[in-house]
């Protein structure tokens, strides 16, 4: 018989007994999940763990059923019910993967004859994914534009070839009409190959280079740094630790009661009284923990399932920024009915943007950034303090952004209705004679002005380009997406460590020594400068393979002394001696700005005097006469007899015209 005894007067007879319990319980019901789900591979490729699990090797519970991977010859393959398709390499910390379709490794003739299909999956294609459209059944070849001979496809009267760039062989005249089938296959570039080397490849290496996806899944970020291994029971994600199965993260939060546990040995001893003893003093020892893990949770953590809500966090957010403006997740949602897809304004390097219209009637862009993965909470919540304190009447007002509790970061721009630059000059606004020299000249200046005016807060913007040069009815100049290279910087990925920037723009010495510094936003200017005078896209794989590149183009133009080969005919370069010296100016400018070496580049304060000087129809102090644009200045290394340089960006691809491949 067990007589009732006080916990304050508890003899060391019973603490000994109480502690072999406490210690039987805990060593005999440790999780056999936990070793289950235990990292592996198949040999060869990535090492496969939540959300993916390898089938006949691993439970299916240590991943989600979407997620499946089956092993072929040592190689990781995903299944689909139309393809099957290696996989190459897995970023846990991005949320993707790449593959590779099998049947480029096996079949005779690989070609892709519908286009992939992910619904009903957890998978999306990236946005840094490009497109080789195989055309099928083809009354005739493309002529004068570079194609992929499909010769296994083809017959003695119908021709099947694939190419880049799809849309710029309609422009070639070539009606998409004249083929029974097109099918785009997406790929992703390789760091290490150029354009040029993709171009000398066959279609059946660039379908092996494999395309990228993204996954949706439950954050495994906590469980892991717990100690635990991710996975997926009883229709809800688990933590499945040492001792048992948690919701989140191991010695927090409620636990998984559904998890077998032994604990029969010692049921005898003791009885209800020392089980009773022992849950206390087991709360007890672990009551600092859990204070400290909650506190932890509610400051640091913004895990997306937490009962943590918005207005909770208002107050204590609001605490850290102050004059911040918090929206709402709700708030936002409202005004982008739902993140409808019609609303998307763009996308930039950092995320997709949305036409929103608040409760208040404000217009308004809502950027919803891509890496959402809140490591950098903190650091995000400290830039957002910067950038809502920076006014420039040429720099896109930031409103505010949802707190760090929010199921995702979102910043909330003023909207600007009237396109990019690029729009106006070789977009789908373009048309001759609509955006004339004058209105050019002082996008330049505002432009620069504005970059000017970050340098001086040592902001570098990283991803100068027409694109992110927005208009207002008045075709003043409002730059976007300053600063946001502060809040992620560059970071290894799965594909390579390549910096950051969109190809045409990046800087070369930026792309070889991974040094980034304002003067990397100098040669970017100096290309937007280019393709004011030449109403041409930074890059286009239709032009001559030496001419693909705008920038190694202009400098080969001005160096060759034929600036009147560059200029776009409609700005009056020919006609109108005023703008003719203008233009000239500014092209000797923009040849300084692309000095492959950072040195020989002005500054941005000094490039806002130059062009300030050739606007009001003057001289630059510090640059050499205007009109004699292959001066041998000391300041430029290029000299008129020296060969030209070599491309300054040679990793230069394009899927659009110049599209955005940043982290």
């Amino acid at each position: 018989m067990i007589l009732p005894i006080s916990f304050h007067y508890i003899k060391p007879q019973l603490c000994i007994i109480i502690a072999i319990f406490f210690f039987a319980t805990t060593v005999l019901s440790s999780n056999p999940k936990f070793k289950a789900c235990t990292p592996t591979s198949c040999g060869n490729g990535p090492s496969i763990k939540y959300p993916f699990w390898i089938s006949y090797e691993q439970e299916s519970f240590c991943g989600y059923p979407h997620f499946e991977i089956t092993c072929m010859d040592k190689n990781p393959i995903l299944r689909t019910p139309t393809y099957d398709f290696q996989v190459k390499d897995i970023s846990y910390s991005n949320s993707s993967f790449t593959v590779a379709n099998m049947a480029a490794y096996e079949d005779n003739c690989p070609v892709p004859l519908s286009n992939y299909s992910f619904d009903q999956t957890p998978f999306t294609y990236s946005s840094e994914n490009w497109n080789l459209s195989f055309f099928y059944n083809c009354t005739r070849e493309p002529i004068d534009y570079p194609t992929y001979e499909v010769d296994c496809a083809k017959n003695a009267s119908l021709y099947s070839f694939a190419v880049f760039h799809k849309e710029a062989l309609e422009h070639k005249n070539y009606s998409l009409n004249e083929c029974q089938l097109m099918v785009n296959a997406p790929f992703i570039m390789n760091a290490s190959v150029n354009f040029t080397g993709l171009l000398k490849m066959n279609y059946i290496e660039i379908l092996k280079m494999g395309f990228l996806l993204n996954w949706t899944a439950p954050d495994c970020e906590y469980c892991e740094k717990s100690g635990g291994r991710c996975g997926f029971d009883g229709n809800q994600f688990l933590c499945f630790c040492k001792d048992k199965s948690y919701l989140r993260s191991c010695g927090s939060g409620r636990v998984n009661w559904r998890m077998k546990t032994i604990i029969g040995v010692c049921s005898g001893v003791g009885g209800a009284l020392i089980v009773g003893l022992c849950v206390y003093i087991f709360i007890r020892r672990r009551k600092n923990s859990y204070v400290m893990s909650y506190i932890q949770s509610r400051s640091l953590s913004s895990d997306p399932s937490s009962k943590d809500t918005e207005k909770g966090s208002h107050s204590f957010t609001q605490s850290i920024i102050p004059g911040v403006h918090l929206f709402s997740y709700e708030e936002l949602e409202e005004a982008t009915n739902y993140f409808d897809p019609s609303k998307e304004l763009g996308e930039g390097g950092f995320g997709t943007v949305y036409f929103g219209k608040l409760r208040d009637g404000r217009s308004v862009a809502v950027k919803r950034l891509y890496e959402n993965n809140y490591r950098r909470v903190a650091q995000f919540m400290n830039e957002i303090k910067i950038l809502t304190r920076i006014d420039h009447p040429n720099l896109v007002k930031l409103y505010g952004c949802t707190s760090r509790h929010s199921r995702e970061l979102l910043l909330v721009y003023e909207y600007i209705p009237n396109g990019t630059v690029a729009d106006h000059i070789h977009g789908e606004r373009s048309k001759p004679g609509t955006l004339p020299w004058h209105i050019r000249m002082n996008i330049a200046v505002e432009t620069a002005s504005a970059l000017k005016f970050l340098h001086l807060r040592d902001i570098i913007h990283r991803d100068v380009k027409t694109n992110n040069i927005l208009l207002d009815s008045n075709f003043r100049v409002k730059v976007a997406d300053f600063g946001l290279s502060r809040l992620f910087p560059d970071h290894v990925t799965h594909v390579s460590t390549a910096p950051q920037g969109t190809p045409g723009y990046v800087d070369p010495e930026y792309h070889e020594c991974y040094q980034l510094t304002n003067k990397s936003d100098v040669y970017s200017f100096g290309v937007v400068l280019v393709e004011m005078i030449s109403s041409l896209p930074a890059v286009d794989i239709t032009r001559h393979r030496h001419e693909i590149n705008l920038a190694n183009m202009a400098i080969n133009k001005i160096h060759n002394q034929t600036l009147q080969e560059l200029v776009d005919p409609n700005l009056g370069f020919e006609s109108d001696f005023k703008v003719r010296k203008m233009i000239s100016g500014v092209a000797e400018l923009a040849f300084q700005c692309l000095q492959s070496s950072k040195e020989m580049r002005p500054s941005m304060e000094e490039v806002v005097e130059t062009l300030k000087d050739i606007q009001s129809d003057g001289k630059s102090k510090s640059q050499p006469e205007v009109m004699d644009i292959s001066s041998t200045s000391d300041d430029v290394v290029l000299l008129k007899d020296d060969p030209p340089p070599p491309s300054p960006d040679s990793n230069a691809v394009s899927k659009t015209t110049t599209p955005n491949t940043s982290g």
